[in-house]
């Protein structure tokens, strides 16, 4: 197994759990997207799979810190960078960087991905933290966010915990697809895929417009900044 910086690949430190099959399925599209004829050609990743971290809506200084105590003991475990997927707790990166390593942005990758479809107008799957923190980055792009409204923010959710609790079955799949095509008639030129369960229910192709998937970003990007 290759060590710290051998031929220039670093070990990437993942803060997860949040949830654990967005995590396992983000690790499974890291080495998927990884550039490899034999298993050490492969990327080592250092995962915290930490289902525990404190509540990101109703308990934020908790999950912060919880956080930040992760990225210290990746970094104590021999982690170069940090990723972690998942875009809510994004919130929190100012805590996970304060361990002292690189931090690749979840929010800012989506960003920049989705710019480069030309569209302006971009909706946006994510709970109502994510969905925040793609309103400020979007703006700052000079984009204009596309939100679900009424009824279909509460049905996203009910989507997203179904996955959690383990259901990705035809309904939340086809409620998330339903949603997704309701962005698109609200005028989204473009979908950020913005909460890694997401990607569990919906593909690209359901989509009739560009779906940008906030994981398969941050795995592309992992791939890139270790390799």
């Amino acid at each position: 197994m290759n060590g710290p910086g051998e031929r220039g690949v670093k070990i990437l430190g993942i803060l997860g759990g949040m949830g654990p099959a967005a995590t396992t399925a983000f690790m499974a599209r890291v080495q998927a997207l990884t550039p490899a004829a034999r298993d050490e050609d492969h990327l080592r990743m250092l995962v915290d799979l930490n289902p525990h971290v404190p509540n990101r809506h109703t308990q934020p200084e908790a999950a912060g810190e919880t956080l930040g105590e992760m990225a210290v003991r990746l970094r104590e475990a021999g982690a170069q960078v940090l990723a972690m997927p998942c875009n809510t707790a994004h919130a929190h990166a100012e805590a996970i960087r304060a361990a002292g390593l690189p931090f690749i942005d979840m929010i800012g990758a989506t960003v920049e991905a989705v710019g480069k479809t030309g569209a302006t107008r971009i909706g946006v799957l994510a709970t109502p933290g994510g969905e925040a923190l793609y309103a400020d980055a979007l703006a700052k792009a000079g984009l204009q966010l596309v939100r679900l409204e009424g009824a279909d923010r509460e049905a996203f959710m009910t989507a997203v915990f179904a996955v959690k609790a383990g259901d990705d079955g035809e309904g939340p799949r086809g409620e998330m697809r339903r949603l997704a095509a309701a962005l698109v008639s609200a005028g989204a030129g473009a979908v950020i895929a913005g909460c890694t369960e997401v990607p569990l229910l919906l593909r690209a192709g359901e989509v009739s417009v560009p779906l940008a998937d906030s994981a398969e970003v941050l795995a592309a990007a992992c791939v890139e900044r270790c390799r």
